[in-house]
């Protein structure tokens, strides 16, 4: 039986979890707090506290080392640079040090293409982010890719209790920038999940992945479509200054392309934004609820 550890049981990891174990694989999920390891008692895998940003509690789990494969989906929440330092560049070292493990797959994200100018951008495309956390992330990159290791760069993520987008929405708190000709890219959290289970699971070469979906929208296209679908009126148009300028991910606009990853088997359940919204039912029942979570880059 092949063995995975899930470094951060989240809203993605937990999933790529669930992914795994159900292919047969036995999983060990890690968590940050015992009570977080608590709440997945019922998962069909293992769940144990450890904080990866430990070397000395990683290097004392024996339990984790000598795995297949080491997802690293962890999260830094909202916290600052400090932080992301300690979370994504510490704990992956940690977790390569550590753990030695056959492979690592370490979860990173689209915001680390600052392209701004609408282009299409794929893995080859200059990844040079503006951001202090988005050149964290970049040094993270960094270390996997030359441990021989895999990274997966995924959009915005949304699904049930987590989608800003829809929530904005729905409480007439959205606004569109200028001409809403900003692209948003963005992924189902079960499609992304479904994304790492695929690297994994079908050992893809080492090397960047996007994960987003098929069809980018523009602000305007986005939210004229939620507008028409849901019979309500287009938010209102903010003609000057950046409407979010302490966003976490930075104000971009590019494409991101996943042709790569799709056309090594990755099967897309919500290929756009809308689709997922007119499929998946619980969105919108988890945004009317008060669901939160990351916008989209």
């Amino acid at each position: 039986m092949k063995r995975a550890v899930i470094l951060g049981c989240g809203f993605v990891g937990t999933r790529v979890a669930r992914l795994l174990a159900g292919s047969g694989w036995e999983v060990t999920g890690v968590t940050r707090t015992a009570e977080s390891a608590a709440r997945l008692a019922s998962e069909p895998f293992r769940a144990i506290a450890c904080d990866i940003a430990d070397a000395g509690a990683l290097a004392a789990a024996g339990e984790l080392h000598g795995a297949d494969a080491v997802v690293s989906a962890v999260s830094s929440g909202h916290r600052g640079e400090e932080t992301y330092r300690e979370v994504y560049l510490n704990g992956l070292r940690n977790a390569i040090e550590c753990l030695n493990p056959g492979r690592i797959l370490f979860v990173s994200s689209t915001s680390v293409y600052a392209q701004n100018d609408g282009s299409w951008v794929a893995e080859q495309s200059p990844a040079q982010p503006k951001t202090p956390t988005g050149l964290i992330l970049r040094g993270a990159e960094d270390m996997a890719l030359n441990h021989g290791g895999t990274v997966a760069r995924l959009a915005g993520i949304f699904g049930p209790g987590r989608s800003v987008l829809l929530r904005r929405f729905l409480e007439n708190r959205a606004i569109i920038e200028g001409d809403g000709g900003r692209h948003i890219n963005q992924v189902h959290a079960d499609d992304a999940a479904g994304a790492l289970a695929h690297i994994v699971m079908h050992e893809l070469p080492p090397g960047i992945y996007n994960v987003a979906d098929d069809k980018p929208m523009t602000q305007m296209e986005c939210y004229s479509w939620l507008a028409a679908h849901l019979s309500r009126p287009l938010p209102p148009i903010v003609d000057s200054g950046p409407a979010e300028a302490n966003r976490k991910r930075g104000l971009t606009d590019k494409r991101v392309s996943n042709a790569k990853l799709r056309s090594l088997g990755w099967p897309l359940i919500y290929p756009s934004f809308p689709e997922a919204v007119q499929r998946d039912v619980s969105l919108l029942e988890a945004a009317r609820a008060g669901g939160s979570g990351d916008g989209p880059p």
